[in-house]
C-alpha cells in the first residue's frame, strides 16, 4: 500500500469531543464571568469556540494521512506544520484493536501501535478506520517479509496465523467475578465523596431545609428501617460493581497464536490486546480476600515496555477469574515458560519472623491508642478493636509469605490486602538487593528484592522481608549463576 489513507469521517467527530473535553473547565471558567455581562455574550462565545473547534477538527483529519510503504508504517499530520512520522514493522512490539460504541456502529476500529519505547501514550494512534483495514495493517506489520505485494485488505486473511489454544470466560465465571470483584468499596467511597460535595453548589437556605428535614425524618424512622435502607443502598452499589466488571470483561477470550498471546474483551467498548511472548517479564495470581476462601484467583502478566494507557494498575490480566487448580493448565498452555511445577512447597519464614510483620502492622494503632487514653480516657478502648485486627493482619502476612526456587524459576508470595504469588524467570530478573538492619543482623534475618522492566521501563519490585539469612545469600547466589541451582 503507497497510496496515502485519510481516517474515516466520524474522526472529525472524536477530534471535536477531544478538543471540547480538554477546554471544558476554561470554557466553563469565562462562561461564568461572562454572564455577568449578559446571556448573550456567553452564547456568541460559546458559538465563536464550537465553530473554531469544528475548523479545527476538520483540518486536522483532513491532514492527518498514513500509509504502509517500504516496511513502516508512514504517518503525516499537522495543519501549520507538518509532522512526518515513520515507524518501522521491526520495531513494533504490540497493535491493539479497540471499539467503542460509536464505533461498532459504523464497524470501525481504533488502533494503537507500540514500539520498546513508547511513552505515556501509543507511539501511533488511528482513531477511526474500518474494522477489515485495521485488521489488514495488525497483519501487514506483523509480518517478516515485504508486505508491498498485498494491496488491499480483502487479502488480510490469507495472511492470518492459524489460532492455536483458547480460554474464553463464561457467564457464571464473569457474574463471580464482578460479585467478589470488591470495587464495592471505590464505588462506595466515589458516591459518598459526591455526597459531601453537593453542599457546595446547592445555596444555603435550601441546605438547610433538606438537612433539618432529612434530621427530623430520621429521628422519626425505625431503626429497622434505617437498616434496611443502607442495606439496600448497599445492594445498589453492589450491582454496579458486578455490571461494571461483566462490561469490562464481556466475551473475554484470551488466545496463542505463535510468539504471541491475543486478548480480546469488552461489551460496550471492544479491545483486542496483542501481547509479544517476549515481554512477559513476570506472572502473577492474584487472591482477593473474597475470592481466597472460595478458591479462585485472577492471573495477570507484568509487561515490559508499553503505554500507560493501556495498563491496569500496570499489569495486564491474562484472565479474570480461574480456580486455583486450573492455574496451572492454564499456564501450560499458554505460557509454558511460566507453569509451575506439579508439586511445589514454599518456603516459610522462620517463626521469629513473625514479631516483626505483626509489629509493623500494629504500632500507628497503638500510638492511637496511647493518644486517645491520655487526652480521653474513656474511649480507651475504642483503639483495640483496629488494633487487634492489624495484628491479625500482620500475622496473615507473616504465614502467606514464602519463596520457592528452582533451575530456572523462582515463586514469591506475599500479603497486601491480596495474597500475590508472582512467577519469575531467571532470565528477567533484572537485579537483586539484599538488605539488613542492626535487629535483622542480630537475628539473621534478612531483606530481599528482585526487580524486573515494567511499564516505560520503570521497574517493578518484588520484596519479601525477614528471610532467613542463609536462603537470602542462597538466593543472590542463583541470581548470579554462583550457584546454579540454588535451592532454598
Amino acid at each position: 500500500m503507497s497510496e496515502a489513507r485519510r481516517l474515516h469521517p466520524i474522526a472529525v467527530l472524536f477530534n471535536l469531543l477531544g478538543s471540547v473535553r480538554e477546554a471544558i473547565i476554561g470554557f466553563l471558567g469565562i462562561g461564568f464571568f461572562s454572564l455577568k455581562e449578559g446571556l448573550w455574550l456567553f452564547i456568541s462565545f460559546a458559538l465563536i469556540f464550537l465553530v473554531f473547534t469544528i475548523i479545527i477538527s476538520f483540518l486536522s483529519w483532513f491532514r492527518y494521512t498514513y500509509r504502509v510503504e517500504e516496511g513502516e508504517l508512514r504517518i503525516e499530520y499537522g495543519i501549520l506544520i507538518r509532522k512526518k512520522r515513520y515507524i518501522s514493522k521491526n520495531r513494533i512490539q504490540s497493535i491493539d484493536l479497540s471499539a467503542g460504541v460509536i464505533h461498532r456502529l459504523f464497524n470501525l476500529v481504533s488502533v494503537q501501535i507500540e514500539t520498546a519505547g513508547s511513552g505515556a501514550d501509543a507511539d501511533a494512534s488511528l482513531e477511526a478506520i474500518k474494522r477489515s483495514e485495521g485488521e489488514w495493517l495488525r497483519d501487514v506489520l506483523k509480518q517478516p517479509d515485504d508486505p508491498e505485494n498485498i494491496s488491499t485488505a480483502d487479502e488480510a486473511e490469507a495472511m492470518a496465523v492459524t489460532a492455536g489454544p483458547s480460554e474464553k470466560i463464561s457467564f457464571k465465571r464473569l457474574f463471580l467475578a464482578g460479585s467478589t470483584s470488591g470495587s464495592i468499596g471505590v464505588i462506595f467511597g466515589f458516591a459518598a465523596y459526591i455526597v459531601s460535595q453537593i453542599e457546595q453548589f446547592l445555596p444555603a437556605s435550601f441546605f438547610d431545609r433538606f438537612f433539618t428535614s432529612a434530621v427530623g425524618w430520621a429521628v422519626g424512622t425505625s431503626v429497622l428501617l434505617l437498616i434496611g435502607l443502607v442495606l439496600f443502598c448497599l445492594l445498589i452499589l453492589w450491582l454496579v460493581g458486578i455490571a461494571g466488571t461483566m462490561i469490562k470483561y464481556g466475551n473475554f477470550t484470551i488466545t496463542r497464536n505463535g510468539d504471541e498471546l491475543f486478548i480480546s474483551r469488552g461489551l460496550l467498548e471492544k479491545k483486542q490486546l496483542t501481547i509479544p511472548l517476549g515481554r512477559i517479564q513476570a506472572v502473577g495470581i492474584r487472591e482477593s480476600i473474597l475470592r481466597q476462601p472460595l478458591g479462585y484467583a485472577t492471573v495477570y502478566a507484568e509487561i515490559a515496555g508499553g503505554s500507560l494507557d493501556k495498563s491496569e494498575d500496570f499489569s495486564t490480566v491474562l484472565f479474570p477469574i480461574m480456580k486455583r487448580d486450573e492455574i496451572r493448565p492454564f499456564l501450560e498452555k499458554l505460557l509454558p515458560d511460566y507453569k509451575l511445577v506439579t508439586t511445589y512447597t514454599l518456603s516459610s519464614l522462620p517463626r521469629r519472623a513473625c514479631v516483626f510483620y505483626v509489629w509493623r502492622a500494629v504500632w500507628p494503632f497503638l500510638l492511637a491508642m496511647f493518644a486517645v487514653w491520655y487526652f480521653f480516657p474513656p474511649f480507651a478502648w475504642i483503639p483495640l478493636i483496629p488494633l487487634i485486627a492489624s495484628a491479625l493482619f500482620g500475622f496473615l502476612r507473616y504465614k502467606d509469605a514464602g519463596i520457592y526456587v528452582n533451575a530456572h524459576q523462582l515463586v514469591i508470595r506475599t500479603r497486601g490486602f491480596s495474597r500475590n504469588t508472582v512467577i519469575l524467570y531467571h532470565k528477567r530478573i533484572q537485579a537483586f538487593e539484599k538488605k539488613q538492619h542492626k535487629l535483622q543482623k542480630i537475628i539473621r534475618l534478612a531483606t530481599v528484592k528482585l526487580s524486573i522492566i515494567g511499564v516505560l521501563g520503570i521497574g517493578t519490585h518484588y520484596q519479601l522481608k525477614d528471610l532467613v539469612e542463609n536462603d537470602a545469600n542462597n538466593l543472590g547466589n542463583w541470581y548470579s549463576y554462583r550457584d546454579r541451582w540454588g535451592s532454598l
